[in-house]
């Protein structure tokens, strides 16, 4: 590790802000970034939108994202499943989640790719839960492993893979983004 990501790591190690929550899991390279991200995604205008919800993190350590189960997100008028897209930006912004776990300082990341396999209709009137594994981080690409399910996370309705692009950020913005986050977080 260079010696500018060591010693960005323990600035932002030693920044505790007045909300740290407990989403993390003690493996976390960084969890004040995690933190941050995992609530930043869930609060994007889209996320809320789809009233996108992180849960928690499992306790296998990953991320835990969520989607009700509306009549106006349904993409069959008959069977009233959830429509795809709505799935795949769950899978999305959770694999996002995922990268951000493996993070040991902010970045920015960029969906390169995503892959999902529809395994079977969510049920209607269920909410879908979606948890993501970050299972490499290889210079400038991270590598996600992704499920939705419902009731039984042995039994998925969905799969997905999906790669991001990580650029990394000057510490002038790190520094304006976290204080972004930080109102972001008061309101």
């Amino acid at each position: 590790m260079s010696v500018l990501c060591v010693l960005a790591h323990e600035v932002l190690q030693s920044y505790q802000p007045e909300y740290f929550s407990p989403l993390y899991d003690m493996t976390t390279p960084n969890p004040t970034v995690f933190d941050y991200l995992f609530q930043h995604y869930g609060s994007l205008p889209h996320c809320r939108a789809l009233g996108i919800r992180c849960e928690h993190i499992g306790a296998d350590g990953l991320p835990v994202m969520s989607v009700p189960w509306r009549e106006d997100l349904t993409g069959n008028t008959v069977s009233h499943t959830l429509h795809g897209g709505v799935i795949t930006t769950l899978v999305d912004v959770v694999s996002a989640s995922a990268v951000a776990a493996r993070l040991p300082d902010f970045e920015v990341l960029a969906t390169l790719d995503m892959r999902i396999d529809h395994m079977h209709p969510a049920t209607p009137g269920d909410r879908v839960y979606a948890k993501a594994e970050c299972y490499r981080l290889a210079g400038q690409v991270a590598f996600v492993r992704a499920h939705c399910y419902q009731h039984d996370e042995a039994d998925p309705i969905a799969l997905g893979t999906a790669t991001f692009m990580r650029t990394p950020i000057p510490e002038a913005d790190r520094v304006a983004l976290r204080h972004y986050l930080d109102k972001e977080r008061a309101q």
